[in-house]
């Protein structure tokens, strides 16, 4: 998927295959949110910026990895989803096989849950370093520090209802827990990724 033209990927996105769907293009936002902060941090280095070299140059650092974590759960989502699809269509005509079929669905219904729910954590972190980069970010390329929070916070609500689809199913006590306190933290993200773009909003229009 990595290496995949953007407009092969769209292709596959609008057909009717079960994935990549809504979690691989959660996992997207992520990685353009990611992206977003890493090139206005890049926009701010140079002795203007001398001051706050030490945060720029770790922000570029998270940022590059946030972007690869999430490329790299966006493969991940579609091969979970995958493997749910390829769960149900087991057999069940035994008791025996439909035992089996129904432990397949729950371990996969787990693992399908666990690509969003990392990119919620993922949104949770972009948005964190926007907020510690608007105030020390280069002026000229503030809107793009709102265009990563709206991105981060796109990325966070599609997976929260990624994660929730998948509760349903889960009989595991503690994944399902673990799962949902991960959906629990979205409004927060949200709300905060509301607050940057207000602020640059708030700046621009001065």
């Amino acid at each position: 998927m990595r290496d995949e033209k953007i407009s092969d990927f769209l292709a596959r996105l609008a057909d009717r295959v079960p994935a990549p769907g809504g979690g691989a293009s959660a996992a997207l936002h992520a990685a353009q949110a990611a992206a977003l902060l890493g090139m206005v941090a890049r926009y701010s280095t140079g002795e203007k910026y001398a001051e706050h070299r030490p945060a720029i140059e770790r922000i570029i650092g998270e940022t590059d990895e946030l972007r690869s974590s999430a490329l790299r759960l966006a493969e991940d989502d579609a091969a979970a989803f995958t493997a749910v699809t390829d769960a149900y269509k087991l057999p069940k005509d035994t008791d025996a096989a439909g035992a089996a079929r129904s432990a397949a669905i729950a371990t996969a219904l787990i693992g399908a849950g666990k690509p969003p729910a990392e990119v919620i954590a993922v949104a949770r972190a972009v948005v964190e370093l926007a907020e510690e980069l608007l105030p020390i970010g280069n002026r000229n390329v503030i809107t793009d520090i709102a265009a990563a929070t709206e991105a981060a916070r796109a990325a966070a609500t599609t997976a929260r209802v990624n994660v929730e689809i998948n509760l349903g199913g889960i009989k595991d006590e503690r994944a399902r827990a673990e799962l949902a306190a991960e959906a629990g933290k979205v409004d927060d993200i949200a709300g905060r990724a509301e607050r940057v773009t207000a602020a640059v909003r708030e700046e621009i229009g001065r």
